[in-house]
């Protein structure tokens, strides 16, 4: 890969071990090839997704290991191949940044799909470096992976939209879940759950939000425009509404019964997974197989469907609902999402904080 600069040092903020504490690290960027972006990271979200990698609950984390896959930067250098994007301009990057290009998934544009894809963090680029991801000053993407943030929407707006809201976007349109009238139900009332509450709103669905307790009552009608709120707990309630939902969307992260769930469906009904889960899930054939039932699972979506959802919340006038931080409290802010404590998605204020001065004294590559 040719270059127009030499390497840079950047500073991330990075888990060594499977403790998942993230302190300050230094690093090597590559080289700014024909078809790369240079993006200075404005801001970034906060996925569950990062808990799972930096604390090894996959059993897959290489360290030293700089999260981050809700990237929201500036540009400021392109290579001389690149076409789609100019100094200036304010750009995502999402969760993978490389593809073999030459797979069906690939040729069909939806390269999330892809076996050969390269995650953003916690995996190894083209050239053999590890990649990192956007807990950090700078990142270096190709223009494939790069997505430009529409006018009319805020960066720190943006950030959880490149996952959480791609997430909940691709599998209503994949699945053919997007006409008005529909009935869905979301379980789980997070960052990706309270975006699929506001999306499936703005496609005209009615919505009704599953979750075990009534605690988040208020939160999903009053907040959120929910039409209706559904305790899993509650035996009668979850009978009475038994075989009324065209779709569930789940996106719990953690072990939880699927069949509870199941009966909630009409016939030709989906229940489609979100969440990562490392351990097995389990039901009885007949919840399925007697009303033509179908358990999928959907992984965020493509660069297209990205640039798609994005647009959609500024024509819908949709945003997510964060709380921003500094990178100083990172840690903090993970520990607090790890036990649900946070309406509804943590966004790092990353070029707002001092990543680098607080890098002084940190180890390096």
């Amino acid at each position: 890969m040719g270059s127009l600069a030499s390497e840079r040092k950047v500073v991330g903020w990075a888990a060594r071990d499977a403790t998942g504490h993230l302190s300050p690290y230094t690093y090597t960027l590559r080289n700014t090839g024909p078809e790369d972006v240079v993006v200075k990271v404005l801001y970034c979200g906060i996925c569950h997704t990062d808990i799972h990698q930096a604390k090894n609950h996959l059993g897959a984390s290489k360290y030293p290991m700089v999260p981050g896959h809700e990237v929201v930067g500036e540009v400021v250098e392109v290579g001389p191949e690149v076409s789609k994007y100019g100094v200036g301009d304010v750009v995502g990057v999402g969760v993978i940044v490389g593809c073999c290009r030459e797979c069906s998934p690939c040729k069909a544009n939806v390269e999330q799909y892809c076996n050969k894809k390269i995650w953003s963090y916690n995996d190894v680029y083209t050239d053999g470096r590890p990649t990192q991801g956007g807990f950090a000053s700078t990142m270096v993407v190709d223009q494939k992976f790069v997505v430009k943030i529409p006018a009319g929407l805020a960066p720190e707006q943006a950030a959880p939209l490149l996952c959480a809201g791609v997430t909940v976007y691709s599998p209503l349109k994949a699945f053919g879940l997007t006409a008005p009238g529909l009935r869905g139900g979301i379980v789980g009332l997070g960052g990706v759950g309270h975006m699929g509450v506001k999306v499936a709103k703005a496609m005209g669905h009615h919505v009704t939000v599953i979750s075990s307790s009534s605690k988040k009552r208020a939160e999903a009608m009053d907040h959120l425009g929910a039409d209706a709120y559904l305790v899993s707990t509650d035996a009668a309630a979850m009978a009475a509404a038994a075989d009324s939902l065209d779709y569930i969307i789940d996106t719990v992260p953690v072990h939880h019964p699927l069949e509870p769930y199941l009966s909630l469906l009409r016939l030709d009904g989906k229940h489609v997974l979100l969440g990562v889960i490392g351990e097995p899930l389990s039901f009885v054939s007949p919840m399925v197989m007697l009303g033509r039932k179908a358990i999928t699972g959907s992984f965020i979506g493509s660069i297209d469907e990205t640039a798609e959802v994005l647009q959609f919340c500024v024509d819908k006038g949709l945003t997510s609902q964060i709380e921003v931080v500094k990178m100083g409290y990172v840690n903090e802010a993970l520990e607090r999402l790890e036990r649900n404590d946070v309406r509804y998605r943590f966004v790092v204020d990353v070029a707002g904080s001092n990543v680098e001065e607080d890098a002084a004294d940190a180890p390096s590559n």
